[in-house]
């Protein structure tokens, strides 16, 4: 349980943490303003078709940003609902140009907003690590299961890649992160 300082300094985070993300929503909207002006003047067919290519991949990477917020409130949401739209962001904003299927393979789940979080953070960071690193300009599929297993839910990201090399990632600190908060962590 926190304390009246620990709850205060955790609002003020979260307010922090949503003003941040309210500027950078507001980056996207002025970049991708940008662009469509530039399109929308230029007499050249190729250098139109180029900038409404980026624009509409700035409209991806911004689906996947407001995806990817951090929940307002404490709720329970379906977390294979949640998956399948932040998978549909990412494929539409990474890997689809690069020839990678993102599959995912998950029922409903009932789940608290701030895990689904979590969960979706670990999701973003393992799918865009298999994708920079495992299939070396190559197609490839990358998988996401989500299922339960008693009072845990386990998540596992898996590609059809190759890679020579080692790579670190941020989400195992995401989930060792979580894990303290007992039943319901991911993996």
């Amino acid at each position: 349980m926190l304390g009246p300082t620990s709850q205060n300094s955790f609002h003020e985070k979260a307010l922090l943490m949503r003003e941040l993300t309210h500027r950078i929503n507001n980056e996207f909207t002025s970049a991708i303003n940008v662009i469509s002006l530039a399109a929308a003047r230029s007499r050249s067919s190729e250098v139109k078709a180029a900038l409404n290519d980026v624009s509409e991949r700035l409209h991806h990477y911004a689906d996947v940003h407001r995806t990817l917020q951090m929940p307002e409130h404490h709720t329970c949401i379906d977390a294979a609902l949640y998956l399948r739209q932040l998978c549909l962001s990412i494929s539409r904003s990474k890997l689809e140009s690069n020839n990678i299927k993102l599959v995912l393979a998950a029922r409903p789940l009932s789940m608290p907003s701030d895990r689904c979080w979590r969960l979706g953070m670990i999701v973003y960071e393992l799918v865009t690590n298999a994708a920079r690193h495992a299939f070396n300009g190559a197609e490839g599929e990358i998988w996401v299961e989500l299922w339960t297993a008693g009072d845990f839910v386990e998540c596992r990201v898996s590609d059809s890649g190759i890679t020579s090399h080692n790579f670190q990632t941020r989400g195992r600190v995401i989930y060792r992160s979580g894990a303290r908060e007992g039943p319901g962590r991911t993996t």
